[in-house]
């Protein structure tokens, strides 16, 4: 073989080990830590004033899609984050959209990130990295500990105390509240459990009108000596009885 068909053989065996190595590299995705936790901070907040009014503020979907776990991951799982990127950043918010800049709606990006249970990283995203990372479904937020003065969610019966107060008795395990993620229609069905809780301001929800009921209640946990206690927030019957 003469030098030059060599040199032409070298050339291509560099060109096909160069791009086998690329190949052979793992795809970034965004469960590997792609934005920093100060930079979801700032995509809240942004989120907030630009699209919880359409989105809801836990991303659950209102007047426009939901943009967490099952619906997020059939809309963009497999594709690049730039797909997404581009998608809020040209038609949102609705009534303005393209209008908050490359900086915030990469903010948001990061947000919602967190929001689907992708962890933090070391660096904040940026937009020339897009293209590098792809989605994949995520995974639920854990919910927060249950701890005192915590706002929860609880199911139980309305049962008269003494001195004119209320309680929540066969009570369930209060659970962390989360926006639509514990309401009327999705604890119909649920078992009572064994806790008896007093409710603070009972007096404020015509009591003596769902004696005996089976209520829904969201509120303040506070916890002391003589028992738990809750502070009302939402209060509406979920069944007649409680048998």
């Amino acid at each position: 073989m003469n030098l030059k068909k060599r040199s032409v053989v070298l050339a291509a065996l560099v060109v096909a080990a160069a791009s086998f190595a690329a190949h052979a590299q793992p795809a970034r995705t965004v469960a590997d830590g792609v934005y920093t936790d100060a930079q979801a901070g700032r995509g809240a907040a942004a989120y907030e004033s630009a699209c919880s009014g359409c989105h809801r503020a836990d991303l659950g979907g209102g007047t426009g899609p939901a943009l967490k776990q099952q619906r997020f991951a059939q809309e963009y799982a497999g594709k690049d984050l730039r797909t997404f990127f581009t998608k809020i950043a040209t038609t949102m918010p609705r009534n303005m959209p393209a209008s908050l800049g490359d900086e915030a709606y990469l903010d948001i990006v990061a947000h919602v990130l967190k929001e689907n249970g992708f962890r933090a990283g070391a660096g904040e995203l940026t937009f020339d990295a897009l293209d590098d990372i792809r989605i994949v479904p995520g995974r639920p937020k854990p919910l927060p500990v249950v701890g005192d003065f915590s706002y929860v969610d609880v199911v139980g019966c309305l049962t008269p105390g003494p001195r004119h107060t209320w309680r929540l008795t066969r009570a369930t395990d209060p659970t962390a509240a989360v926006p639509s993620a514990a309401t009327p229609s999705t604890t119909v069905a649920q078992p009572l459990g064994s806790q008896t809780i007093h409710l603070v301001d009972a007096a404020a929800y015509a009591p003596d009108a769902h004696r005996g009921q089976k209520i829904y209640v969201r509120g303040l946990l506070i916890r002391l000596a003589d028992g738990p206690r809750m502070t009302i927030s939402a209060f509406e019957t979920v069944s007649p009885t409680c048998e």
